[in-house]
């Protein structure tokens, strides 16, 4: 019989096997080890080109910025203290860009909602779970499938083409750094195009920039459009974020009004759980966990797993 859905949320949420944080089985948990020991991406055509464009689309920023205005100025610290904040905070955003993008999201294993998995769990008689029938995966509270990683994502927050991943439990932390980095650098290059435009006009375009006044016109004016729409999209998805980590709801969940069958975290205790431990440097260092050595023994353990 079909359950509502509150009453559903709250069998699964009282079953200790189903919690977000309580792995399933010992076969289940296998399974998921064996998953964190691959490299996670989406072959997902639409996602794969935005992810690119994202990239040249930095990459040009970077290009007129360099050399379009800084190298060609007479003020030498100007240039570099610029420069280097610039490319800093460039490469913060491609950092947590691809962190993001090839980190698991919270995927449920697949095909877990098998008869030997339910007897397991040991049901209580009348007791009653959630079953996908979409990747055949018994279903945590909070989790929701998308039709795009064909998985079910715990706390799915929204599917992100320009990252080409779910935005989740697991990557959360990193698109907020990508939407927080990307605003940054977006911010820094209309600042630094208003000056720039105001040092042409008033030196009359001469010796203004290496390239001719049109070309130099052009190239500024495609940043000014870029930097603009891009700090207008990510300042309002990194503000739209973090009020929901604040809410410990996510996006989902607002769009659908889901009355809450969870206990809501407080504040400051939502930005620890995604952020990590008490407030330092780390919060904001996409490279915080991160391990080469890691990466390299995924590679010789079967590869990278596309499509998962």
């Amino acid at each position: 019989t079909m359950q509502s859905s509150g009453h559903r949320f709250r069998d699964v949420e009282h079953h200790p096997l189903l919690a977000d944080n309580n792995d399933y089985d010992s076969s289940s948990s296998s399974s998921e080890a064996d998953m964190a020991e691959r490299v996670w991406f989406i072959r997902d055509g639409c996602g794969m080109v935005c992810a690119i464009m994202t990239w040249l689309l930095v990459v040009y920023a970077d290009f007129v910025v360099t050399f379009v205005m800084l190298l060609p100025s007479k003020d030498f610290w100007y240039s570099v203290i610029n420069g280097v904040l610039f490319n800093c905070l460039a490469v913060l955003a491609l950092s947590s860009h691809l962190r993001t993008m090839l980190t698991d999201p919270g995927a449920v294993p697949k095909g877990n909602a098998t008869k030997e998995y339910m007897d397991n769990l040991q049901l209580k008689p009348g007791e009653v779970i959630y079953k996908c029938p979409k990747c055949c995966s018994i279903k945590p509270e909070r989790a929701h499938h998308c039709s795009i990683c064909k998985r079910c994502i715990r706390k799915m927050d929204h599917h992100c083409p320009w990252v080409n991943n779910c935005v989740g439990e697991k990557n959360q932390r990193f698109f907020v750094l990508f939407t927080m980095y990307i605003a940054l650098i977006s911010a820094h290059a209309l600042v630094l195009c208003g000056f720039q435009f105001f040092s042409c006009v008033r030196g009359q375009w001469t010796e203004c920039s290496d390239f001719s006044p049109p070309v130099t016109v052009i190239l500024m004016i495609f940043l000014c459009l870029e930097g603009f729409l891009f700090l207008t999209f990510t300042a309002v998805m990194f503000g739209t974020q973090i009020h929901s980590i604040c809410n410990d709801e996510t996006e989902i969940e607002r769009l659908k009004s889901e009355k809450p069958t969870w206990e809501r975290r407080l504040r400051w205790e939502g930005m620890k759980s995604v952020f990590g431990g008490q407030p330092s440097l780390l919060w904001i260092n996409p490279f915080a966990g991160f391990r080469i050595r890691r990466l390299l023994l995924r590679g010789k353990k079967g590869g990278p797993e596309f499509s998962v």
